[in-house]
């Protein structure tokens, strides 16, 4: 084999070295261009990521802001409603005070209206003893002018009859039947003299009745009229 074919074998060879080379090049330079753009897609996928994480911080950090501010509300209102309640419970605490005082004002009161109302029964009841003992003693006022009215006329006329007659009867002593005819005028005077006693007598017991009885209810009046003073007082 000759120098210059071997020159160009070996130009050949190297050629298609170069070439080869050149082609593994080009495939590392797109394999390498393909694992840049790999590296700028994760990158940009990183990016994404990294901005997405921030938000959910940033929204994270606004969301306990606003836990925080809820709970300083919550805090505020279970503050005003201890308050509150605290202030509930005193009022209630008044109302019950007001309701004691007030069932004992009532008991109070309806004890003064029953007493009231005995003092009214026992006033009205004093007042028709009042009214009866008046009667009485307009009674009795009646019984004492008819007893004024008794002793002035039914006795008067007889008692004078028997003076009279008695200041005449020495005149007829010589006259039997003008005698006679005196003394009988004197016996009827008598009589009538003793009708009277006797009627007045039962009159006086009548009266003397009546009295006791009024005493007793008179005597039991001022007795309860006392009482109700006392009592009053």
């Amino acid at each position: 084999m000759s120098y210059s074919h071997k020159t160009k074998e070996f130009k050949s060879t190297l050629h298609q070295e170069e070439a080869s080379s050149a082609a593994e090049l080009i495939i590392a330079n797109k394999e390498l261009l393909f694992q840049n753009q790999e590296k700028e897609a994760r990158a940009a996928e990183l990016v994404i990521a990294n901005n997405e994480l921030l938000f959910q911080n940033k929204e994270k950090e606004n969301r306990v802001i606003e836990l925080a501010f809820q709970n300083s509300e919550k805090e505020k209102r279970a503050a005003e409603l201890i308050v509150a309640n605290i202030e509930l419970a005193f009022q209630n605490e008044e109302k019950e005070k007001r309701a004691a005082e007030l069932i004992i004002l009532n008991q109070e009161l309806t004890y003064q209206n029953e007493v009231k109302d005995k003092f009214a029964l026992e006033l009205k009841q004093a007042y028709k003893k009042i009214r009866k003992a008046d009667e009485y003693l307009k009674e009795h006022k009646k019984s004492l002018e008819q007893m004024m009215f008794m002793t002035s006329h039914r006795v008067r006329k007889p008692v004078a009859n028997i003076i009279g007659l008695t200041g005449i009867i020495g005149d007829f002593i010589n006259s039997p039947t003008q005698l006679k005819r005196l003394i009988n005028y004197i016996k009827l005077s008598a009589t009538s003299l003793d009708m009277f006693v006797t009627e007045f007598t039962s009159f006086i017991g009548e009266l003397e009745k009546k009295g006791i009885a009024a005493s007793d209810f008179t005597t039991q009046s001022i007795t309860d009229d006392r009482d109700v003073n006392q009592r009053i007082a």
